[in-house]
């Protein structure tokens, strides 16, 4: 069994040129207006479709649990070494839950993170709670964050 899951974007080269890179493999199929990855590990097949007026980064987000750190730490590395731009949050009280993570957003401003969960918590981070911060499970874009 592996989970679907489709997204509607602007532009699919810029799109498949993004998850080529984050997925670490190419797209199983690509048209004028329309990629699929099919990724083994985790299980799941994504698939994007070309309608601009449909796309809406405002639903949530998007993620990947490992099982440590290292795995964290390793993916992070590769994704940087492809190009692209990370956040990353070490030792974080996200969703009632100590996490290490990191996080991309793809041309679309779908947010994506990669982390290991800790420990549950009693308490969210209280960085989270400032009126100026975004909440701990939607980051603001990279582009409005300074990267470390």
């Amino acid at each position: 069994m592996k989970m679907h899951i489709s997204l509607y974007v602007k532009d699919i080269d810029k799109t498949v040129e993004f998850y080529n890179k984050f997925f670490e493999q190419d797209a199983a199929k690509v048209k004028e207006d329309y990629a699929k990855y099919d990724l083994d590990n985790p299980g799941l097949i994504i698939s994007f479709v070309k309608n601009e007026s449909r796309v809406n980064p405002d639903y949530g987000h998007l993620g990947f649990v490992v099982e440590s750190l290292e795995q964290v730490k390793d993916k992070m590395e590769k994704v940087k070494q492809n190009g692209l731009e990370v956040l990353e949050e070490f030792g974080t009280n996200c969703c009632y839950a100590n996490q290490d993570k990191f996080w991309v957003t793809d041309p679309d401003g779908n947010q994506w993170e990669v982390y290991s969960f800790n420990s549950d918590v009693e308490f969210n981070d209280p960085k989270y709670a400032e009126e100026s911060a975004s909440a701990c499970c939607s980051p603001q874009t990279l582009t409005q964050i300074e990267l470390k």
